[in-house]
């Protein structure tokens, strides 16, 4: 069969084929929008025991239109559906089972051809470039990848790909997907372009996993506290109301070493430990934490066990070559880490920690808010950013119940735009 696939009957050959395992790449109108304000191009399909891919045209320049309708009705009948970054996919085809390559192996970016590179530049300003891009240009490109990327379809997932497939995954498009509504005036002022909403993208193929989150040159996990940037965001219902861990890392170190606090804010125990400010506590053991443990407190109980911690978790990166951290299941291997120290470990495992915590903190959140009109727009490490419904108060409440359940506190605030300052 011809690998162009631009009729009816083309495509209802390969539905009925039945195929068990494949590999898709989807080509939007354009790379550089993102794909909740984006449309399909092409599907590259590429079933396993298939010599060759398949290019399944939805509209392209050159080429005759089929039916999303029947794309989405073929992969849906797929078992084991591969992808590179299945929350970009979820935009296009919302189906729960793909298969997230990227994590099991580096995200491949493929070198583009000299046409994609001539033409992106020649059409630099068209929404839908990938559609003036010849169709077999963008085949040539996508058989490449699927050769780079074939041999992890029959790796051994890591332990934790279920955790990040499953659940990470629509963890973080359950917050994209919403948006957040901007003031166009000021988001011009401040980021150079004018649009009444702005998209999110969090990006968790990192080192810990920790996701960063810029999309359109703006970094959201880096807003400028200061500069009025944050007025930018508005609310498309009555306000923001945004929730802060209070003391997030000493409470996810805490329960690294099972130290129980009983519910005390740790950084008021700490206080009395010190004998020192809240403040200056505060500061105190964000340092140690972070930067290592101070002699004059090593002999507090918590700090000790810290230590214990510190010591057997190198032991056993050094030993066995990795260590896992709690709750993702994910692993630091000796192998692929360079200029590690037992303080960096540790630092790498509370980050992975928090955000595996938050990754089920925002389940939680996501069934809690479905159907409603209150949602939640941002995260953003210890923070967590709602646009709220005033008619939907018991919300806040069953809200802060979640963090509850987790032993976490929080500290609110409310706004009519993200800049708090003024509040």
């Amino acid at each position: 069969m011809y690998w162009l696939i631009e009729t009816e009957e083309q495509i209802s050959y390969l539905i009925n084929r039945g195929f068990k395992e494949a590999y898709i790449e989807i080509i939007p109108f354009s790379n550089n929008v993102h794909p909740a304000l984006n449309d399909i191009s092409l599907v590259y399909f590429k079933p396993s025991i298939e010599r060759k891919g398949f290019m399944l045209c939805i509209d392209h320049s050159e080429t005759l239109s089929i039916k999303k309708t029947r794309v989405d009705e073929l992969l849906q009948g797929i078992e084991r559906l591969y992808v590179q970054d299945k929350k970009n996919a979820l935009y296009y085809f919302p189906i729960k089972g793909l298969l997230d390559v990227n994590l099991i192996t580096h995200p491949y970016i493929p070198e583009p051809t000299p046409t994609h590179t001539i033409l992106s530049s020649r059409l630099k300003h068209r929404t839908d470039i990938n559609r003036m891009i010849p169709v077999v240009k963008h085949y040539e490109v996508s058989e490449t990848t699927y050769n780079a990327i074939k041999h992890t379809f029959d790796a051994e997932r890591p332990p934790y790909f279920e955790f990040y497939n499953n659940y990470a995954t629509l963890a973080l498009f359950g917050i994209e997907k919403n948006g957040i509504k901007t003031d166009p005036t000021l988001f011009e002022q401040y980021f150079g372009q004018k649009t009444d909403q702005a998209f999110t993208r969090y990006n968790f193929y990192t080192t810990t996993t920790r996701p960063s989150n810029t999309f359109g040159g703006v970094n959201f996990a880096a807003l400028n506290k200061d500069n009025g940037c944050r007025k930018s965001f508005i609310p498309e219902n009555d306000e923001f109301v945004e929730l802060d861990i209070s003391a997030y890392h000493p409470n996810l170190a805490a329960s690294l070493v099972a130290m129980d606090f009983g519910g005390q804010d740790i950084h008021q125990a700490f206080s009395e430990m010190y004998g020192t400010s809240y403040k200056e506590a505060k500061e105190l053991t964000f340092k140690q934490l972070y930067g290592g443990i101070f002699k004059e407190y090593e002999h507090l109980e918590f700090f000790q066990k810290v230590k214990t911690f510190i010591d057997n978790n190198w032991d056993e990166f050094n030993n066995l070559g990795r260590v896992v951290v709690p709750k993702s299941g994910y692993w630091f291997e000796k192998s692929k880490l360079d200029n590690m120290n037992p303080q960096k470990l540790f630092n790498y495992v509370l980050q992975n920690l928090e955000t595996a915590t938050n990754v089920c903190i925002l389940m939680h959140i996501h069934k809690l808010l479905k159907g409603k009109k209150t949602k939640i727009v941002l995260y953003t490490y210890d923070s967590f950013l709602f646009d709220f419904a005033n008619e939907e108060h018991e919300v806040l409440e069953d809200i802060k119940n979640i963090f509850k359940k987790f032993e976490l506190n929080t500290k609110v605030a409310h706004g009519i735009s993200y800049d708090f300052t003024g509040n």
